[in-house]
C-alpha cells in the first residue's frame, strides 16, 4: 500500500496526528467491529494518549476537512459493516482515534501477518509526515526571519521617507514665503 494513501488517512485532532478506527480496520483488512472488540478486550494497552473517542464536534470537523478523501473512501468500504461506514457514524458510534503510539500498540493485539506489515507501513507514513512537517517548520522559521527583516527595513525606510517629506515641507514653506535675494540670510563670514 502506498504511503500517500496512508498519509491521506492521517488527520489532525486535538493537536495530534491520528488515524481513525475504520481506516485502520480497512488497512488491516478486518471489520471495524472486530478491531474495536480486540481493543475493548485490551483496554489497558490503550491509555488516553494512545487512543481516544472523537467528540461529535471533532467528528464533524474531520468530515468537513476531508470530504474528498471520504467520498473516495466510501466507494472502497462496501465490504465493511454498516457500523463502520462513514455515513452511519453518529453520536452512538463515534470513531476511535489512534495516535502514532496507539497504532503501534495495535500490532501487539492484531497478530496477523497482514496487520504487522500494515503497521510497519503506517509507522513509516507517520515518520515521513514528521519529516515533512520538520522541513516545513525550518522553512517557516526562515520566512518569519525574512518577515522580521523586512519589517525592520520598512521601519528604516519609513523614517527616511518621513525625513524627506520634512525637507520637502520646509522647502514648500520657504517657497511660499518667496524670500527675495536681498532678504535671504547671508552665508559665510559676517562683519
Amino acid at each position: 500500500m502506498k504511503a500517500d494513501l496512508i498519509q491521506s488517512r492521517i488527520y489532525e485532532v486535538r493537536g495530534e496526528k491520528i488515524m481513525l478506527d475504520f481506516d485502520l480496520a480497512q488497512l488491516y483488512e478486518v471489520e471495524t467491529r472486530v478491531l474495536n472488540q480486540a481493543i475493548k478486550r485490551n483496554t489497558e494497552s490503550f491509555p488516553s494518549d494512545f487512543m481516544f473517542r472523537l467528540t461529535a464536534k471533532e467528528w464533524k470537523e474531520v468530515l468537513s476537512s476531508q470530504t474528498l478523501i471520504i467520498e473516495n473512501f466510501e466507494k472502497t468500504i462496501s465490504s465493511q459493516t454498516v457500523m463502520s461506514s462513514i455515513k452511519f457514524r453518529g453520536a452512538k458510534y463515534l470513531p476511535y482515534a489512534f495516535t502514532e503510539h496507539g497504532v503501534t500498540m495495535l500490532a501487539s493485539i492484531l497478530k496477523s501477518p497482514k496487520a504487522r506489515k500494515m503497521n510497519i507501513a503506517i509507522v513509516r507514513a507517520f515518520i515521513a509526515l514528521k519529516k515533512f512537517v520538520n522541513k516545513n517548520d525550518a522553512v517557516l522559521g526562515l520566512v518569519k526571519e525574512l518577515k522580521e527583516r523586512i519589517d525592520e527595513h520598512d521601519i528604516q525606510l519609513s523614517s527616511i521617507y518621513d525625513a524627506i517629506e520634512g525637507l520637502l515641507d520646509e522647502k514648500e514653506k520657504n517657497n511660499a514665503k518667496k524670500i527675495g535675494w536681498e532678504e535671504r540670510e547671508r552665508i559665510g563670514f559676517k562683519k
